[in-house]
């Protein structure tokens, strides 16, 4: 009887390791300046955990072969068809620092049709890994700024439009920011035949910079000075002072101008051009007076 019982509940025992879901294993990949490799199985779908908001810049020739969603610290990549070995970047939206992600789709094998899908990955930084051990301490308390704010927003959006990703300082604290579709540009510099385009703005500490791009409509040369500026700036530099007459690759500059805010509330106001003499009142034409004629009187004679 005894046995009986023993058996019966080896047998329960069974049964609930039976109906215990199975659990995924999370790969973790320490990221230390290195490509972290992420292998994927074409029509299976992998997530990558990276636990803060980033931006993903995916080549575009594997646009089409490659779908990327993000959403809550998190990245789904689903490839429809075999990709070469090709590199994603990650970017965070709060600091700028980048991760490179080394990844390539083959099509399963028939035997592997049924295999598990791909477990998901956790990227851990491997320098904050480090810190959150045993013998971790205090934070040290962040370092003084002895550059300027303008200076280290304009050589931020100089690197961010003209050198490559990789190569961008991570500054805590900054980041990009949203601009409006409709500027007042022209009034920047009402006198010179340009044409104008706002290419981005990055905000730190309340100041902002906006980059705006420059370009030559007319045939002669010009030079560039930013005390012709108009409007309430704290800084202002051009990428190159000298623009070339208009079809020339030297036509084109970029503008940075650093304000204590958006750049809509210190632009100066639009004023539509008229001319002068076309808004002046008509002439009044003179009236001359007739000339003044003596009044006759005519003196009656009731003599009779």
């Amino acid at each position: 009887m005894k046995s009986f019982y023993c058996i019966k509940a080896l047998w329960a025992g069974i049964a609930m390791l039976c109906c215990v879901p199975a659990v995924h294993a999370v790969e973790i990949l320490h990221w230390n300046r290195l490509p972290l490799a992420v292998p994927l199985v074409v029509g299976q779908e992998r997530v990558v955990f990276i636990d803060r908001n980033v931006r993903v810049g995916v080549p575009a020739r594997v646009q089409d072969t490659l779908r990327v969603q993000s959403a809550g610290g998190a990245i789904y990549l689903k490839a429809s068809e075999a990709i070469a070995p090709s590199r994603l970047q990650l970017q965070d939206v709060e600091t700028g620092s980048l991760i490179l992600l080394d990844i390539a789709a083959e099509a399963a094998e028939a035997a592997e049709a049924d295999a598990p899908p791909l477990e998901p990955v956790r990227i851990v930084d491997a320098s904050q890994a480090a810190a959150a051990g045993p013998a971790a301490v205090a934070p040290a308390p962040p370092r003084p700024r002895h550059t300027p704010v303008a200076v280290v927003l304009t050589r931020h959006a100089a690197q961010s439009l003209y050198a490559p990703l990789r190569t961008v300082d991570a500054i805590p604290g900054l980041m990009p920011m949203t601009l409006p579709r409709k500027l007042p540009l022209k009034t920047l510099l009402p006198n010179l035949p340009l044409a104008y385009q706002a290419l981005g703005a990055w905000r730190l500490d309340g100041t902002w910079v906006t980059a705006v791009r420059l370009r030559n409509t007319g045939k002669d040369r010009l030079m560039l000075d930013a005390r012709d500026l108009q409007g309430d700036f704290v800084a202002a530099s051009f990428q190159h002072a000298t623009l070339g007459p208009t079809g020339l690759a030297t036509d084109t500059t970029t503008l940075y101008l650093v304000t204590r805010g958006p750049l809509s509330r210190f632009l100066s106001p639009a004023v539509s051009r008229f001319d002068a003499r076309t808004a002046r009142p008509a002439a009044v034409q003179p009236v001359v007076a007739p000339a003044f004629t003596p009044a006759i009187t005519f003196e009656v004679n009731h003599e009779k």
